[in-house]
């Protein structure tokens, strides 16, 4: 049974969370992205806390920004490492030594995972990353690939003033594409049904601010008509090296983050597997949840 509960964090941010399992079990972390929230990750939360599953502590918190998370309106106030800070405050108040066994994590909840192995690698067992960018391969893809360039040009319509407004308007007309105009799965979208549409709009009706402010603080967007890709930051070495064994599961139909990511990744991460899905795309914990899951579960058991 899945636990609701908000969590008061040292840095004032509170977080609302979703968890199963015993507490002082091992830990797994998941962290959602955009326009999600912690309850993308409901049936797998369910899964690693059976004892035939590991018995985890299974943890999903709602970012800063969403659902019913502490939401600060400045933007400055969703800079990467202090979402970072929040989560590693978070595993504090459920972990006596402050470690994750393991950390999963899709899309923008990625990149702070991808950042939170960076910093703080003994603090992360293992590092599950779903269709999430490297911030290294993103910075190449960004500045030099005109396909990756134009599937991210999203990220500057929703880093508009106006964004909000648009998001939410007609009962969030312009939200749901997100989902359908990726190519459907082998099960079409029989996973957005009407109960999924309900608990989105629950979450998107606390407000989009939190969100876009993602896209505005982020210098990494492919440049507008007129800029250069000078104003994409080439981070330096140090920033990108990820020394944790780590799992990247990659739906190939990804509309918005192309295979080309994977290029190079070896680079930053040497302790690496890759598992490309072909017929899935970014929403594939929505689609095919057993299959993360098991993928999941083989990768923590591997030494």
């Amino acid at each position: 049974m899945i636990e609701t509960f908000q969590r008061s964090l040292p840095n004032g941010t509170t977080l609302s969370c979703r968890a199963t399992g015993t507490p002082g079990r091992p830990l797994m972390v998941f962290l959602h992205g955009f326009p999600e929230a912690a309850f993308i990750w409901d049936e797998l939360l369910e899964h690693f806390a059976q004892p035939e599953h590991g018995g985890y502590r299974c943890l999903a918190p709602n970012l800063r920004g969403f659902e019913k998370s502490s939401a600060p309106t400045d933007v400055a106030a969703y800079k990467a490492h202090l979402l970072i800070q929040d989560i590693q405050q978070l595993v504090a108040t459920e972990s006596a030594d402050g470690t994750m066994a393991a950390l999963v994590a899709h899309d923008w909840g990625g990149a702070f995972g991808w950042g939170y192995a960076n910093a703080f690698p003994e603090q992360v067992g293992r590092l599950v990353i779903i269709n999430s960018p490297h911030p290294g391969t993103f910075t190449r893809e960004l500045r030099n690939n005109p396909a990756q360039q134009q599937a991210s040009a999203y990220m500057n319509f929703l880093a508009r003033p106006d964004a909000e407004a648009l998001l939410s308007a007609d009962d969030f007309k312009r939200m749901w594409p997100f989902f359908t105009l990726m190519k459907a799965g082998p099960d079409g979208f029989g996973w957005l049904t009407e109960e999924v549409k309900q608990q989105y709009r629950e979450v998107w009706n606390a407000g989009f601010t939190g969100a876009c402010n993602l896209y505005r603080v982020t210098p990494m967007k492919p440049p507008l008509p007129g800029q250069s890709i000078d104003g994409i930051p080439v981070l330096p070495r140090e920033r990108l090296t990820v020394n944790v064994p780590t799992f990247v599961f990659w739906a190939l139909d990804d509309a918005a983050l192309l295979p080309g990511l994977l290029d190079g990744l070896e680079e930053y991460v040497p302790k690496l597997e890759i598992k490309k899905v072909p017929n899935a795309t970014h929403w594939i914990v929505h689609e095919q949840p057993q299959l993360v899951a098991r993928e999941i579960e083989a990768f923590l058991k591997r030494n």
